[in-house]
């Protein structure tokens, strides 16, 4: 049995492992170690009792589903915590939903068998997710548009030109997050409207299921019944000709009736394929809008609220190098900070830069990104506007003074240089007068957002 039960964890790890960060999936579930399975109870051995209470309020719908199709209908769950590795002892704790069964392939909601007037369905869940939110949405170069467009339709839903809106970029830069959050901001301002937050795979299932149980009429009149419809990944539509033409006239009723449509996408509609030129070009119809990887300030941004909002006391230096080092997306990051809090909090380890480079290292390729002091020069020279030899020459122009200071400042943050070396760079400096520049620019930057700007657009320019 012992041989079975690995077979069957190892199939578990699989999905877990595709349908999550790698930093999430190895940090949560890789440490599990299964113990025994007998009269369809699972007991699985974790670390901590932290990660137990972590799993169940995080991850316990995907583990459940993924138990499920793995282990079949009616499994229970137990949680061993081992207490004392030496005597092998330990404490276990059945999971809060001790019993699950395997739910019909993505079933129709059971309002879509109701009365088909609209006035006359029940309340229905939106499947909006709430965290996702405005509020908890960080705004910045790269997702400015999509976030006022978001916000205008929130205020107007159905009433502007952004309609339909298509929204799309690459992964984890926050696509599902801006469809939710203008969803939740459209409940919140009128609660009467129906908003509907549907991913293009459960849609499809939903399509299928209705066809085979011969209900495709209660389909079409529960979706055209919805005021506000949100479709995630309508990209997974491609090759599927009777969803496709079932999404047409659903989308072609809303649209003419004035309700909302907002889609997203890994790719603009022009570069769709397998998708219906007819359907493609209704895409268009509206707003098309690319959210593109965060910039610098963006990451940072979006670590610091991150940060915050967990209760974290990581030193800024820290933060530098992870806005510096991961990249590509938003989900990236906020696996990290996971990374840094569980060890923080399972192995009392302090979070300090050694520590974030090895959980850095594991979740992106860190690039040697040298910046030496002649970059740092001419950046700065060239945001100043000023000539390169004025820094190292004498003058006292205010201009010159403030550029030297900011120079001084980044080379220090962004070198492994000595002060004396970055003196030296600079018209013989001596290591006092660095340490009075770097002083000065932070203790401005606290109050003054034109120096904070100026020493923000530098970085990021030598960061590109």
């Amino acid at each position: 049995m012992s041989q079975t039960l690995d077979t069957y964890w190892k199939q578990c790890c699989e999905i877990l492992h595709d349908n999550l960060t790698e930093s999430a999936f190895k940090t949560w579930f890789q440490p599990i170690q299964p113990l025994s399975y007998n009269d369809h109870v699972l007991v699985l051995q974790l670390p901590s009792q932290f990660c137990v209470e972590y799993i169940e309020e995080n991850y316990i719908n995907i583990l459940s589903k993924t138990l499920v199709r793995v282990f079949g209908r009616g499994i229970q769950l137990e949680y061993r915590v081992l207490i004392d590795s030496t005597s092998n002892s330990g404490t276990v704790i059945p999971s809060e939903s001790p019993v699950w069964t395997l739910p019909q392939p993505e079933p129709l909601p059971a309002q879509m068998r109701a009365n088909t007037a609209a006035a006359a369905l029940p309340e229905f869940e939106s499947q909006l997710t709430p965290r996702l939110n405005f509020q908890e949405f960080v705004q910045g170069s790269s997702n400015y548009l999509a976030c006022t467009a978001g916000l205008n339709i929130a205020q107007s839903p159905g009433k502007t030109a952004f309609n339909p809106c298509f929204i799309y970029g690459g992964s984890g830069v926050g696509k599902t997050h801006l469809a939710n959050a203008i969803g939740n901001q459209i409940k919140q301002l009128y609660p009467h409207l129906r908003v509907l937050y549907v991913s293009a795979n459960t849609f499809q299932m939903q399509y299928q299921s209705a066809v085979m149980e011969k209900h495709t009429n209660d389909f079409y009149a529960f979706y055209q019944s919805i005021d506000v419809l949100i479709v995630d990944d309508i990209q997974y539509f491609a090759d599927k000709k009777g969803t496709q033409n079932t999404f047409f006239f659903i989308f072609n009723h809303l649209h003419q009736m004035g309700k909302q449509l907002i889609l997203t996408s890994d790719k603009p509609p022009l570069e769709l394929n397998g998708l219906e030129q007819r359907l493609l070009s209704r895409f268009k119809w509206g707003l098309s809008v690319e959210i593109t990887k965060p910039d610098f300030q963006l990451r940072h941004d979006i670590l610091k609220s991150k940060i915050h909002r967990d209760g974290l006391d990581i030193d800024e230096q820290i933060i530098d190098y992870i806005a510096e080092n991961v990249r590509d997306n938003i989900r990236d990051l906020e696996g990290v900070i996971v990374s840094l809090l569980a060890h923080s909090t399972l192995v009392q380890t302090p979070i300090d830069l050694e520590l974030t480079k090895q959980v850095v290292g594991r979740i992106v390729e860190v690039s040697a990104h040298e910046i030496n002091i002649e970059q740092i020069v001419n950046s700065t020279c060239s945001y100043y506007q000023i000539d390169v030899r004025e820094l190292s020459s004498r003058s006292k122009r205010r201009e010159v003074a403030n550029a030297r200071q900011v120079l001084m400042y980044l080379a220090k943050k962004l070198t492994s240089k000595s002060l004396s070396d970055i003196g030296h760079a600079i018209g013989n400096r001596n290591h006092a007068t660095v340490i009075h520049a770097i002083k000065t620019v932070e203790e401005t930057m606290e109050y003054d957002g034109v120096l904070r700007k100026a020493v923000q657009n530098i970085k990021n320019e030598l960061l590109k």
